[in-house]
């Protein structure tokens, strides 16, 4: 079983993922998006910063060159501002099963991006994997758009979905400029965070939204409640788990194990949001996380 930790570190992540994903959604309808992406970024600092404590010493990460910050925060604000906006707003409008389905793209745009701006290639066993990937997501998305027909918000829960994966994949890429050398990946997240709160908290001062964001979260305590288990169990616990995986095991297997969260939220959708969907979304869903395997393991 110890010879497996890296393995069963990777699922967990998966797992931890999606679980976040669906107390976020939770939140998000009690709450609205915007109030639970500047409260959760807020408490996941806080666990990040006793994590920081703990593995290396001090709460925040100190005597970092100005370029990692300038990478770094750039990340933290496409990838943390922008592009979870769109995510959590797609939480709400069609549930964490066809959110986080879409967001499995972030690691195709990420590549894509990589091959255009950083010279990265892709091999031909990467390329037959992004086309099962597109085809396995547009199979379900199409099932889905035959179910909602008249319902407006699935295109617009399913084009906020993709807004999210860009961001994220944008995210990575511009981390990779700030990531060279020993630098220790907690303080990089770190990072991330603290310039992703500095940026949304002061766009939410400059609309006077602040008072009212804390008012509500003060009238709904569940709401708080949730947002609180979603940051502990995706931005700490899910990437701790991810950055462990990465160091026992090749980064291809992590990779394709911890993309499993549209395979998890299957039966969580199902029983949690009483969500109805065909033998079609399942199939797909299996078809675009083969080809995220192929991208990462051919």
């Amino acid at each position: 079983m110890l010879s497996y930790l890296g393995e069963l570190a990777a699922l967990a992540t998966s797992l931890t993922f999606s679980v976040g994903s669906t107390m976020f959604t939770a939140a998000g309808r009690r709450l609205g998006s915007l109030v639970v992406n500047r409260t959760r970024l807020v408490i996941a600092v806080v666990f990040l910063s006793i994590a920081h404590q703990v593995v290396l010493g001090t709460l925040f990460p100190l005597d970092v060159a100005p370029e990692r910050w300038l990478w770094l925060g750039l990340s933290g604000v496409v990838g943390l501002v922008l592009g979870d906006i769109f995510l959590f707003q797609a939480f709400v409008l069609v549930g964490p099963r066809l959110s986080m389905l879409m967001m499995s793209l972030a690691p195709i745009i990420a590549a894509l991006e990589a091959w255009v701006f950083l010279g990265e290639t892709l091999t031909g066993g990467q390329i037959f994997g992004i086309a099962l990937t597109i085809a396995g997501i547009g199979w379900v998305v199409m099932e889905g758009n035959g179910q909602h027909r008249n319902d407006r918000d699935y295109g617009r829960g399913i084009l906020l979905g993709l807004g999210g994966a860009i961001g994220q994949a944008t995210g990575l890429v511009l981390a990779k400029n700030g990531l060279g050398g020993e630098f220790s990946p907690i303080s990089a997240n770190m990072i991330r965070m603290i310039a992703a709160i500095v940026v949304l908290w002061g766009i939410t001062f400059f609309q006077g939204q602040a008072k009212a964001t804390i008012q509500t979260l003060r009238n709904d305590p569940k709401g708080v409640l949730f947002t609180t288990g979603g940051a502990f169990l995706g931005p700490f616990l899910g990437v701790s788990l991810s950055l462990f995986a990465i160091q026992r095991v090749e980064v291809g297997v992590a990779s394709t194990l911890t993309a499993l969260p549209p395979v998890f939220l299957l039966p969580i959708s199902y029983f949690v949001f009483k969500e109805r969907f065909g033998w079609g979304a399942v199939a797909g869903t299996l078809l675009a996380m083969a080809g995220v395997a192929a991208l990462f393991l051919v």
